[in-house]
């Protein structure tokens, strides 16, 4: 057992060093973020299962604090609303729950984050076209080949490798990253 827990400490370092040409990508992420809130807009963030928690996490790190206290920052994870969210899949479907959601809430110059491990969830690429529709700015986080999702966004923060685990572990890094590069511009 030792010796597996090793190999997935090899295969974490080997999966973040592997992708170190993403600092200018977050940090071009965090410039559309911290361009928006200056400008009183705010923050939309949408994912399932784990992407979904991810989304609450940004949303709770840029609303109460990453590392200091500062004022509260406008950040709302689309997942949250269970009212929203079950009504409307009964009601139309599950692939437009985001976007009906960045219909009603999202407003020209606002930023929509769209995570999806794969890339291929059809709900958060719905989201990122109306989003597009609407005037937001996009950001992405998506792993693996990109799948569908790939070249959506306007800054796309894409974790190349194949297993899950890895890459949200990876995107977990560059959100905190992100949070305290945001952080500190307020």
């Amino acid at each position: 057992m030792k010796e597996e827990i090793k190999k997935q400490f090899d295969e974490h370092i080997t999966a973040v060093k592997d992708n170190f040409d993403l600092a200018e990508k977050v940090e071009n992420a965090s410039r559309l973020i911290i361009d928006a809130l200056k400008n009183e807009k705010k923050i939309l963030i949408c994912g399932n299962g784990g992407s979904a928690a991810d989304a609450q996490h940004i949303a709770a790190e840029l609303m109460g604090k990453y590392e200091k206290m500062r004022p509260a920052l406008a950040a709302v994870a689309l997942t949250t609303d269970t009212n929203m969210l079950t009504a409307w899949s009964n009601d139309d479907c599950y692939e437009n729950v985001f976007s009906r959601q960045v219909e009603g809430l999202g407003a020209k110059g606002d930023v929509l984050i769209g995570i999806s491990t794969s890339g291929n969830s059809e709900n958060i690429i719905r989201a990122m076209t109306a989003a597009k529709k609407k005037g937001l700015k996009t950001i992405s986080f998506i792993g693996k080949d990109g799948g569908n999702m790939k070249g959506l966004a306007d800054v796309e923060i894409h974790i190349k490798h194949d297993r899950t685990s890895r890459v949200q572990e990876v995107q977990e890094l560059c959100y905190h990253i992100m949070c305290g590069a945001v952080e500190n511009a307020f």
